[in-house]
């Protein structure tokens, strides 16, 4: 368990928690302070991953025995890999990938050469010739490498080391309870939903940490399902102040989905537990009766609760009845939605919004609607003025959420627009809303400015690091993968080298599984003007390593662009799956890009030269992890997409959905996204000293800094925000 701990933090800080020194046994380890050479030799180690050390850090371990650097170097390294990908052997199809690529039609040729040639295939070979349509999984030569990882190591040039390498720094923690705890607070306050990595490991600290400090609020109530999970295993006393806090606590206690995106089978349930749950319901309802509504939006979930929590066992907890009762249609209690639809409908729009405000982030997710049905002025300035009054008790991110739809809402004709859900499923629709009237958006952006200036804080020197100021703001974490690199949906970030590498890897869990990475080069008016694919292998821009069509073991393929030769405005890499089991059946999955010189050379994958590999998680059958658009000045850009569309079944082939990518890209590329630099701005006008940072002297005094990656020599007492954790910039 406290291996799994430390890993967590250096997956989510970049710290390095402060190892105990081993104690030391007669002619078993060195004294301490002998740890300077195995501290050398685990910076040279982390180097060759893309990781170092930070001169504190070193400093810090050299001070250790020189057993306990070596066991804490065993166990970071194996972390390190993990983050960037370099813990499976990624072997390729070609061997000399990407040199010796053959053309499609001749590589086909070959294959079709060698089954006639062999004695078992021949006769199947022959026979589809004969009737004109061959299936390439049936040639013995293709579809599975015909060499060990070995030969590939032993066909390739060592790497050579250039100056834009990824060096990702390690920094030195306190204990691992103190580095542990502060993960906790973060992750269980954390003012936006968590990605489902995060919530799995919020769940494990929420157990660790049940007898420990706890967030002040826990203002996500996903995140409060798994920490009353672990209150409950203590004996504390519950969060709970709707039904459906209560529902989230089942799903958890089933080892199901706290977001009830997905169906949960709920267990049969100890004794304690109905109870403990039945008095929840009972107490909530006791005190709001008006909360029985929320069940309606889970009815079947709570159906199937009341199933194993036996309610007509609980004489004593009759407001629990009545949540079945409500599930099971037996009592009616209308949604404030359902009440508010009622009141549109006889054009009481004012009556309307005054009902949404008891709830005032459903009124503001539905101020767009209400603004439209005004008919007229007076209506519109009363709706803007309960919007106004509620706007204190609106969540930050519901407030962000609104204001960067209100940047969007152009009243110009002919526009379209992009829907994402939470799980990142994507698809695209002409806008055939009426216009917004611009004096009401404008008012409403105003208050929604001010209120968010008046929740940030306010200190004294912000220094920011300039590639961040175009991420875009972490609203919700659910469909944002886990990994290397990783920036929310919407952002934008430089992309600086000669070549652009892209990788996959997959394994699959119990059936043959074929994943084909493939890459779109689109022109600026969205149209194709190639693609490389298992279907065409070599292109002007670069080569395909090859089609692998079974990964029993693990499997990867790889897509090599040199950029100086690209066609055309925007590069998009997809995920196809072309058989077997989909991004989340599978064992492990993973996408990324590299970024090369020219002369660099070195295998296939290099984990120094990661500059993102991020996990595919998803529903759909073909995953769109990000594009690279070409700038104004004519460098590559990276935009974050994390998008997924549903595919087919089965033989997702990039050339099946070359438009609906093309479409849901223009969508996406024209979407103005709430970034860092928003954020900074209003601190600026608040009375902020900002500084945008260039890389030379630090300040001497604590600052709170804002980057992609922290500086080595900032003030201990400095607050740091990088991607890891950006998610504190957004206010409560």
């Amino acid at each position: 368990m406290l291996q799994r701990l430390e890993a967590m933090v250096v997956r989510h800080t970049r710290r390095l928690p402060a190892p105990a020194a081993r104690a030391v046994h007669a002619g078993a380890a060195l004294p301490a302070g002998q740890g300077a050479t195995a501290a050398r030799q685990f910076d040279a180690a982390l180097m060759s991953v893309g990781f170092k050390l930070s001169a504190g850090l070193l400093e810090q371990l050299a001070e250790l025995d020189e057993g306990t650097v070596v066991d804490t170097a065993r166990r970071t390294l194996a972390t390190v890999r993990g983050i960037t990908g370099d813990h499976v052997a990624h072997n390729a199809y070609f061997v000399d990938f990407p040199a010796n690529v053959p053309d499609t039609f001749a590589f086909w040729t070959s294959c079709v050469t060698e089954a006639l040639a062999d004695d078992a295939s021949r006769a199947s070979t022959a026979g589809q010739l004969r009737t004109g349509v061959l299936d390439l999984l049936t040639l013995p030569a293709y579809g599975n490498y015909r060499h060990t990882y070995a030969e590939l190591l032993a066909a390739h040039e060592e790497l050579i080391a250039a100056a834009g390498d990824r060096l990702t720094v390690l920094h030195p923690g306190g204990t691992l309870d103190a580095e542990v705890t502060a993960l906790y607070l973060a992750l269980a306050g954390s003012a936006t939903p968590l990605g489902e990595e995060d919530l799995a490991d919020l769940r494990v600290l929420a157990g660790y940490c049940a007898a420990g400090p706890q967030p002040e609020a826990i203002p996500v109530r996903e995140n409060r399902a798994l920490v009353n999970l672990a209150r409950l295993d203590t004996g504390a006393d519950l969060l709970l102040d709707t039904v459906t806090d209560v529902l989230r606590l089942a799903c958890a206690l089933s080892d199901g989905d706290v977001t009830l995106v997905r169906p949960t089978r709920f267990r049969s349930l100890s004794r304690p537990v109905r109870r403990a749950l039945i008095a929840g319901l009972d107490t909530v309802v006791a005190a709001a009766p008006a909360k029985l509504a929320d069940v309606t939006a889970h009815r079947e979930a709570f159906k199937r609760l009341g199933e194993r929590l036996h309610p007509h066992e609980y004489p004593r907890r009759p407001h629990a009845a009545e949540v079945f009762a409500v599930a099971r249609g037996e009592s009616a209690a209308p949604t404030f939605e359902s009440r508010a639809d009622q009141l549109l409908a006889a054009g009481e729009v004012t009556a309307a919004a005054g009902l949404l405000a008891e709830a005032p982030g459903k009124l503001f997710r539905a101020l767009d609607r209400l603004l439209r049905a005004c008919p007229g002025q007076d209506e519109r300035d009363a709706v803007l003025a309960v919007a106004e009054r509620a706007a204190p008790r609106v969540a930050g991110r519901v407030l962000l959420s609104v204001r960067e739809h209100l940047h969007n809402r152009t009243d110009e004709p002919g526009g379209t627009r992009v829907f994402v859900n939470r799980l990142g499923r994507a698809w695209v629709t002409p806008d055939t809303r009426p216009a917004v009237p611009p004096d009401a958006r404008e008012r409403l952006i105003t208050a929604l400015d001010a209120e968010t200036r008046r929740r940030l804080p306010a200190p004294d020197h912000l220094l920011i690091g300039p590639d961040v100021l175009d991420v875009a703001l972490p609203l919700s974490g659910k469909a944002t993968a886990a990994g290397l690199g990783v920036l929310p949906r919407g952002s934008v970030s430089p992309v600086e080298g000669d070549l652009l590498r892209f990788f996959v890897h997959w394994r699959q869990t119990a059936r043959t599984t074929d994943f084909d990475l493939s890459a779109l080069l689109l022109d600026a008016s969205y149209g194709t003007l190639g693609q490389l694919s298992y279907t065409s292998l070599t292109q002007v821009e670069g080569e395909h390593s090859g089609d692998i069509t079974d990964a029993p073991e693990g499997a990867s393929e790889f897509i090599n662009l040199r950029l100086g030769a690209v066609r055309g405005d925007f590069i998009v890499p997809q995920v196809n799956i072309f058989s077997g089991e989909g991004f989340e059946e599978v064992a492990e999955s993973f996408f990324g890009f590299m970024l090369r010189d020219g002369d660099q050379r070195g295998r296939p994958f290099e984990a120094r030269t990661v500059r993102l590999k991020s996990e595919l998680r998803g529903p759909g059958r073909v995953a769109l992890p990000l594009a690279f658009l070409r700038g104004p000045d004519g460098g590559w850009q990276a935009k974050w997409l994390h998008l997924h569309l549903k595919g087919s079944p089965s033989a997702n082939r990039v050339e099946g959905n070359r438009v609906s990518v093309a479409t849901l890209l223009r969508g996406v590329v024209g979407r103005e996204y709430l970034t860092v630099r928003y954020l900074t701005d209003l601190m600026a006008g608040s009375g902020t000293v900002v500084t945008r940072w260039d890389g030379g002297a630090l300040p001497d005094g604590p600052v709170t800094y804002v980057g992609l990656e922290r500086p080595a020599g900032l003030h201990p007492d400095s607050v740091v925000v990088t991607p890891e954790n950006l998610r504190d910039l957004i206010p409560g």
